[in-house]
């Protein structure tokens, strides 16, 4: 193996350990409680070291920004025959990871997700960034939205419709959030699942 792909490989290692021991500290102790020094002793590396990999503390939250972009345009692009605009519209948040749900708990970019959407509703640093971030995606997921469904939406009905279920979504899982418990991922995750369904029931019925 070239020296490049090793420097590569042990690079996205200690990313990832970064990630994982972010996610697992956060967890336990509360984002506000847990600082990037924690962060770097639990992945066993200096604190410059974190800072050649995330610029602060909330970037771990959202990590791989164009990346997220790019799977929420691919699930667009995936829609299936004779899937409707809002269910194609729920399948790209999911992938973009703002509203969590249908992952594996124990997967890591599951379990950073699910921090971002619970922590963005209490911390005003996140909740900033979040607010970009979402604005960002559900533009691109608008335009390839309208792309993808030219005959029943315009631009204007494409931003409306992701706009109408962001919202809709996110506010019933604000709700969600309060009342479950932080260390009961799995139950919480189950909630968001059923709670992100109940809400969209109504739109689905009216694409039909």
């Amino acid at each position: 193996m070239p020296p490049s792909a090793l420097r590569d490989r042990k690079r996205e290692r200690t990313r990832r350990a970064l990630l994982a021991a972010a996610a697992e500290l956060f967890e336990q102790r509360g984002y506000e409680e847990t600082t990037v020094a924690d962060i770097a002793a639990a992945a066993e590396v200096g604190t410059r070291t974190f800072f050649n990999y995330f610029g602060s503390k909330e970037e771990l939250l959202f990590p791989d920004p164009e990346e997220r972009v790019r799977a929420a345009v691919a699930a667009v692009a995936a829609r299936r025959p004779g899937e409707q605009p809002v269910e194609v519209v729920l399948r790209a948040l999911r992938a973009v990871g703002d509203t969590p749900g249908e992952h594996l708990i124990d997967d890591l970019a599951a379990r950073l997700a699910l921090l971002r959407a619970r922590i963005s509703r209490t911390v005003p640093a996140v909740s900033g960034r979040a607010a970009h971030a979402q604005l960002v995606a559900q533009r691109e997921i608008a335009r390839h939205l309208h792309r993808a469904f030219p005959g029943e939406l315009d631009e204007v009905g494409a931003a409306a419709l992701v706009g109408g279920v962001v919202g809709a979504v996110s506010g019933a899982l604000t709700v969600v959030f309060q009342e479950g418990n932080p260390a009961d991922g799995e139950r919480l995750q189950r909630r968001i699942d059923e709670t992100t369904t109940r809400v969209l029931r109504p739109w689905l019925a009216g694409h039909r």
